[in-house]
């Protein structure tokens, strides 16, 4: 009962938000979703989350650069949040983004070849699969289902109308549905950068976390290409995305030794700018 109340004290603060985000306008709701999440991190319980994550980032960080990087972390987690009621601008639209790397994207659209595709909650994150699909790559995205069971059906909706048409859970079930999509010809699409309680710990800035090796056993046992993405939030709330040269599994010994790659080019991703990657996670726990 008390679970039930929470959640849909909850779902009728957000749904609220998302009215009045719809009603400011893309570029004010931003403005004041931004300032907003400023305002109220201090009421979630991840301070010692967020500092612990930035200590193993760098042992040399200072106290200033923590703050710095926590700062923009909750003004792109309040822009990232109004932007969902956005989703079907942006995938109406192609100003508000830039992408490089396209070639590398050529030989699935010529061949109809298949890849997986990784990334990690950079910016706003969503766009990876929806960009794929822009570009007429058959796709299904893996996601994990908000807790919230009054908001979830909504982000279900939006994801799977906005941007990949194909979702599917996490979890056991999640993998045999992936399995299926690969073989009637789809590629994949997900993020790599959360702790998974099923996953092989493989170092993550020199320190062990759980890490999921499912793209590694994708790809060797289909032989598919691993393509990195990176999202960034540009200063004028525009989007640049980079598509990575395709990763070949028949280079590596086994699925850790592809994953340590993976977990090295995320390390890349969020030394470039580590102001915009979620730092909320428990990575290490």
């Amino acid at each position: 009962m008390i679970r039930f109340i929470k959640y849909f004290t909850q779902s009728i603060f957000i749904y609220l938000f998302f009215l009045i985000g719809r009603i400011l306008g893309l570029k004010l709701s931003r403005l004041v979703f931004s300032n907003l999440f400023l305002r109220i991190a201090k009421f979630f319980k991840t301070e010692k989350i967020l500092d612990s994550n930035l200590n193993i980032f760098s042992k040399n960080i200072s106290e200033n650069e923590k703050k710095e990087i926590k700062f923009y972390m909750w003004k792109n987690y309040g822009m990232t949040f109004i932007e969902y009621i956005y989703l079907g601008f942006f995938k109406k639209n192609t100003s508000h983004i830039k992408i490089e790397g396209e070639k590398n994207l050529k030989f699935l659209l010529e061949k109809k070849n298949q890849a997986i595709f990784v990334s990690g909650h950079f910016a706003n994150f969503e766009l990876m699969s929806m960009e794929i699909t822009k570009k007429n790559i058959k796709l299904a995205t893996i996601y994990r289902p908000l807790n919230n069971y009054f908001l979830n059906p909504f982000m279900e909706y939006l994801r799977k109308k906005y941007v990949c048409e194909n979702q599917i859970k996490k979890g056991l079930n999640g993998v045999r549905d992936t399995i299926n999509f690969i073989k009637k010809g789809s590629s994949i699409a997900m993020m790599i950068d959360q702790r998974v309680s099923e996953g092989e710990k493989v170092n993550f800035f020199s320190k062990p976390a759980l890490t999921t090796t499912l793209p590694a056993q994708l790809a060797i046992k289909f032989n598919l290409p691993i393509i990195p993405v990176y999202i960034e939030r540009e200063k004028d709330n525009n989007f640049f995305i980079e598509f990575h040269k395709g990763i070949n599994p028949k280079e590596f010994l086994n699925k850790i030794e592809i994953t340590q790659k993976l977990n090295q080019i995320l390390e890349k991703m969020i030394k470039k700018n580590p102001r915009q990657w979620i730092w909320t996670h428990n990575r290490w726990k």
